[in-house]
């Protein structure tokens, strides 16, 4: 029955002693153990773990000294290390690897008292948009099961969509918290670059990688973002201000809020059924007073190529540490060390991880370094530059977060452009480091949902969660679940 509570209806329940942290946690436990072989969400539990959590935060919540999420469930993608616990980045080249410490995200959210339910499914060191390169199989959408739930957080939407954790934390490279959660029809927002540590999260391209959570609800949300941001000093990309709280505009109104429209996003390409979606969160904001404007990203096309080469690059580099000496997966059978490197890089990652690493080996190459990589950069600052022009004319963008609902598993199989080209409405906020939320917005014909994207400027990120929890407070499609 629990499982199908909001973060802060679990936390409701808690506070007022309906439940016990150890009550809840077995709820979760035995709906995850019903549940998760039909969609492959989890990919490592450990229940002796979770309620050893759990039983701390009973006793937390007995003394008087539990926050607002003590004892609440919470699930972390594969991508997140903490002590004792296999972090595997859903690679066979980490497949043995148990960390022997936490990264502070996760550590933040334990210190609030979060309870691990275990670790979600994901593409292959996040390389990927649907989950499907993960070395323990696809995760399917709990809404379709032939469908993908979008990547590279797949397993953790899913996990949420199907009501088998309250909230999850996802990363997110070029969209991979924003378009798992629209194809799963749950709320994600990745922050600022920099608002949250990268500390322990495994690296895939240090300039883009940012972690945000994932949850039903823009106010679930705010709630964990309120203790996941902090400053860090071991990420010398952690930005030091001061804290605030996440929930302090869920209740402001929308009238004279101006939303920019961007023309380059709604064109050839994008689904009627998409399309459709997005008028409807249109009519929304007009009754609530909400000013309309026209605005232009001229660079948007330009976004995908420049995300490609600029992040395989960065790929490139931090994936070198993988070459079976220190840890990870080595070749059993070698004859010196040349191949003892080539073997256990051969067998330890996938197909695709071994097309980013080889596009981004090229671009950094002598001779290419100029014509790409540094193209790249400059591309980059345009379509930053681009936001801000934008912005300028409005508070917040709304947008597309994929051009179709989730297409199903193996369509993108022989054709990976294809899988690329799918992030068009998601790796520009990434290439300039702004935050961006996505949130339900109904369903297309087929049932599947679709998300709608809010955009904003950097540290905006309590305006965009006031924004969608209105817009929750006047709709019910963030309510639904999978049957």
């Amino acid at each position: 029955m629990t499982k199908n509570y909001t973060l802060k209806q679990c936390s409701e329940l808690l506070q007022n002693k309906q439940s016990s942290a150890v009550e809840l946690a077995q709820d979760y436990l035995a709906a995850i153990k019903e549940k998760n072989a039909a969609i492959n969400a989890y990919i490592t539990l450990d229940k002796e773990q979770t309620l050893l959590e759990a039983r701390a935060a009973d006793e937390r919540l007995a003394a008087g000294t539990a926050t607002t999420l003590t004892g609440v469930p919470i699930a972390y993608k594969d991508i997140f290390c903490q002590q004792n616990w296999r972090s595997a980045c859903a690679s066979r080249m980490l497949d043995n690897f148990t960390s022997p410490y936490t990264a502070t995200v996760v550590q933040n959210l334990l210190d609030a008292g979060m309870v691990t339910l275990g670790r979600t499914n994901m593409d292959e060191f996040a390389m990927g948009s649907t989950t499907e390169t993960s070395f323990y199989g696809a995760t399917c959408n709990p809404w379709q099961h032939e469908h993908v739930p979008g990547g590279s957080s797949g397993g953790s939407a899913a996990a949420v969509a199907a009501r088998l954790a309250p909230a999850a934390l996802g990363s997110d490279t070029g969209g991979s918290i924003r378009q798992p959660a629209s194809h799963c029809g749950i709320t994600g927002i990745k922050p600022t670059y920099g608002v949250i540590s990268r500390f322990g999260m495994v690296a895939y391209a240090s300039s883009f990688d940012q972690a945000g959570p994932m949850a039903q609800t823009a106010e679930d949300c705010a709630l964990l973002l309120n203790s996941m941001a902090s400053f860090d000093q071991r990420d010398s990309t952690s930005i030091e201000r001061s804290k605030e709280d996440y929930t302090r505009d869920l209740n402001q109104p929308l009238k004279g809020l101006k939303v920019g429209l961007p023309r380059e996003y709604f064109g050839e390409g994008l689904s009627e059924d998409v399309q459709k979606a997005i008028n409807e969160v249109i009519q929304l904001l007009k009754t609530q007073d909400a000013e309309l404007v026209d605005v232009c990203l001229p660079q948007t096309e330009l976004s995908i190529p420049a995300y490609y080469v600029l992040a395989s690059a960065e790929a490139s580099t931090n994936l070198s540490r993988y070459d079976g000496v220190r840890f990870g997966h080595r070749a059993d059978q070698f004859h010196n060390l040349d191949e003892m490197y080539s073997k256990s890089r051969t067998e330890g990652f996938g197909d695709e991880v071994k097309r980013r690493i080889m596009i981004g080996t090229y671009v950094l190459s002598h001779g290419y370094y100029d014509a790409y990589y540094l193209k790249a950069q400059k591309l980059r600052r345009l379509v930053a530059n681009d936001f801000q022009t934008a912005l300028a004319d409005c508070d917040i963008i709304l947008a597309p977060v994929a051009p179709s609902a989730a297409p199903k598993l193996g369509s993108h199989d022989h054709d990976p452009v294809q899988m690329y080209l799918s992030d068009i409405y998601t790796v520009s906020l990434n290439l300039a480091g702004l935050p961006g939320l996505s949130l339900p917005a109904g369903f297309d014909r087929n049932g599947l949902p679709i998300g709608v994207q809010l955009i904003g400027n950097y540290f905006s990120e309590s305006r965009l969660l006031g924004v969608a929890h209105q817009i929750q407070q006047h709709s019910d499609w963030h309510n639904k679940a999978p049957q």
